[in-house]
């Protein structure tokens, strides 16, 4: 600082070259006090507490630092505990108190007087408060047990999982796939909206629903939308929430995940990448993993819990539904399959609009991208729009002029892009042939017999 004394400057800078000298930063606090900077003379008396908790001289520098009351004048009688050493104060600033022993535990007691018998608090010296002042300053002695603090172990496991409110999205907000609605529609939403046909026809509010197909075609966001659809609670579960290193934590907390979903029915529990969580167990060379699946089966048919699965809706997505046990998917848990195809016209033209809301375009024919990107999922959509942003980027940085994104762009973006879903069709179409086993994927057949990848 501009107004420092030619002393003060010189003792910070020697305390910054050798920062673990004690003595030497409690002599540069002691300056800084006499000088009336009882901040930073705090701040000083602070980090030499931090260096060394014991020093009894930087305890009784920051009691004088902070105003605090001095010690008052010891009982008749009573023995003065030793001074601890400390370095020699400036002639401008008064001596440091001597600190005393504290009879409870034999150590220093900032301000509090030595005597024969038990220590006495002085009487009006809120202790609370001058902890208060000083917390921030100090740091904490010992670590606490991360997992204690965060809340885990018996009462706290069951509330560590995170449910997402009933959200603002719905399938109206999902362009096209009008097939994959009506279904949903019949499996999980009529019921929902019709008490009292539910009663006559005595249809539970429990089920499960698989959807599968191709990456990138909007599995997990028709889920959330059918949680908003529903009003109901969303709480994803993915194989990293599951999975533990000690023997029965991963099966623990799969009952914990369905226990959280019971308490806040209705509740929409999504599994994502089932064919991880559930896989085949005649495949599983792992006993852990098989004893996962087997907690999952438990769970789903609510046995371990006597109100059952009432209000609790299970959504699960996979990509490879044959690699799922086969045991998840019969009637009365994961019964019902959906295939999420490919987004359509009216949905790649939603798509589209959206990941091109918010750039610079120029006159775009959404009629001839869309007819372009047939077969693309909607990630590839979103790869083909931040490609084309790229090239309009690169041109305009080369030229120093702006050039907004242009229906060329796109279609040459379209262009260099092959759709991802390919290699998935080409492996279901394996499956859907050989493996239909009491017609599982009829819907992936007659959808291949349209595309004529047969």
């Amino acid at each position: 600082m501009a107004d420092e004394s030619p002393l003060i400057r010189s003792l910070r800078a020697a305390v910054a070259a050798a920062p673990d000298d004690v003595p030497l930063r409690l002599h540069f606090a002691e300056l800084l006090l006499a000088e009336g900077r009882n901040d930073e003379a705090v701040s000083e008396a602070a980090v030499a507490l931090q260096h060394a908790p014991g020093d009894a001289g930087a305890r009784a520098l920051m009691v004088r630092a902070m105003g605090l009351p001095p010690t008052p004048t010891a009982a008749p009688g009573a023995t003065p505990a030793p001074s601890a050493q400390a370095p020699a104060p400036s002639a401008q600033a008064p001596a440091p108190a001597a600190p005393t022993q504290d009879a409870a535990t034999d150590g220093p007691a900032v301000g509090r007087p030595a005597t024969d018998g038990p220590a006495v608090d002085r009487p009006g010296f809120d202790w609370d408060a001058a902890e208060q002042q000083v917390q921030d300053l100090v740091g904490p002695r010992f670590l606490e047990d991360p997992q204690a603090a965060a809340g885990e172990g018996p009462a706290g496991d069951a509330a560590a999982w995170d449910v997402d409110a009933p959200g603002s999205v719905r399938l109206a907000d999902v362009g096209g796939m009008e097939e994959v609605k009506d279904r949903l529609e019949a499996a999980f939403l009529a019921p929902m909206r019709n008490p009292e046909l539910r009663r006559l026809y005595g249809k539970s509010l429990r089920g499960g629903l698989l959807l599968y197909g191709p990456p990138g075609c909007g599995k997990t966001f028709i889920a959330r939308a059918v949680a908003g659809e529903l009003g109901a609670n969303f709480l994803t579960v993915s194989l990293s929430d599951v999975l533990d290193m000690w023997i029965g934590a991963s099966e623990k907390n799969i009952h914990d995940i369905f226990e959280t979903a019971r308490r806040q029915a209705p509740c929409v529990v999504f599994l994502d990448e089932l064919d991880a969580l559930g896989a085949k167990r005649s495949r599983t060379h792992h006993s852990g993993l098989r004893n996962v699946v087997n907690q999952l089966l438990t769970e789903l048919d609510g046995i371990a819990s006597g109100a059952g699965n009432e209000g609790v809706f299970v959504l699960a997505a996979t990509n490879v539904p044959w690699d799922v046990d086969i045991a998840l998917r019969r009637p009365g848990r994961l019964d019902r399959t959906l295939l999420v195809l490919p987004p359509d016209a009216t949905a790649r033209e939603s798509i589209l609009r959206y990941h091109l809301r918010e750039r610079p375009i120029e006159a775009v024919d959404l009629g001839k991208l869309v007819k372009a990107t047939e077969d693309f999922s909607g990630a590839d959509l979103a790869h083909v729009c931040e490609t084309a942003a790229e090239a309009a980027l690169l041109d305009s940085a080369r030229s120093g002029s702006v050039r907004l994104i242009s229906t060329k762009d796109l279609l040459g973006a379209a262009k260099q892009i092959k759709p991802s879903t390919e290699p998935w069709f080409a492996a279901a179409r394996n499956v859907a042939m050989f493996a239909n086993e009491g017609g599982l994927y009829d819907d992936l057949l007659a959808h291949l017999k349209r595309k004529r990848k047969l």
